[in-house]
């Protein structure tokens, strides 16, 4: 794909979403961290959601950015099918809800159809402040030279017994936040697939991208040989 990265963003982009306008930006800060050229390509969920595998192998990588969403169906299902492609995946705001949606019923945890996620904790229409508790190597290492304090709308407690039967054999926690309830997980089987329910975009600067951007960049960069 030559020496250029490029990155699908899958979303319903608004220009008058803040999330959605700093997802452009932090991609645009951590190219020129990296030293790299990357061309990103906004994709509504409805045309997403009727991509076969190949077009989206097309892409170094994609990035889930922050609702709200038209179809929230069709990205449980663009979410099933990119988690058993080998393209790096970060799932940012509230696409982790549905991305823990997808284990669920991929993995038939919930036999008797019980209410397992919570809905929205974030009242209103607005960002509040959360703390991200590290908890992987991975993510201490990631954190280490970084402020902790985060900008999200999306909150979402999980029932105890699904965290339980998830952590099992599916994912991993990467971090918690100061309600003790999971806020970054992993797919562990996957080499590089993040979901995580703040924005990491809005709080990437010119002068100090975010971390986690830059490292799903990273992995781009490390799943393309030619680059």
């Amino acid at each position: 794909m030559g020496n250029t990265l490029k990155i699908a963003i899958i979303g319903d982009y608004n220009f008058t979403y803040n999330s959605h306008q700093a997802t452009n930006l932090a991609l645009d800060h951590s190219s020129r961290f990296l030293e790299i050229e990357v061309n990103y390509y906004w994709i509504k969920v409805n045309d997403a959601a009727q991509f076969r595998p190949s077009q989206f192998e097309e892409y170094d990588g994609i990035l889930i950015a922050p609702g709200p969403f038209q179809n929230l169906f069709f990205l449980n299902g663009i979410i099933r099918s990119i988690s058993q492609l080998a393209i790096p995946v970060l799932l940012t705001g509230d696409s982790l809800r549905s991305f823990v949606e997808v284990m669920i019923t991929s993995y038939q945890l919930n036999p008797n159809g019980e209410k397992l996620v919570s809905d929205n904790l974030v009242e209103g229409n607005h960002f509040e402040r959360i703390q991200v508790v590290p908890h992987s190597k991975a993510f201490i290492t990631l954190y280490e030279h970084h402020n902790t304090t985060e900008l999200t709308s999306s909150r979402y407690s999980l029932y105890p017994q699904l965290i339980h039967a998830l952590t099992e054999e599916l994912i991993d926690v990467e971090a918690y936040n100061q309600f003790e309830e999971p806020e970054v997980l992993s797919l562990r089987k996957h080499h590089f697939f993040v979901a995580c329910s703040y924005c990491p975009q809005i709080s990437s600067t010119r002068e100090i991208p975010h971390p986690l951007i830059y490292t799903f960049m990273k992995a781009c960069m490390n799943s393309v040989t030619n680059l």
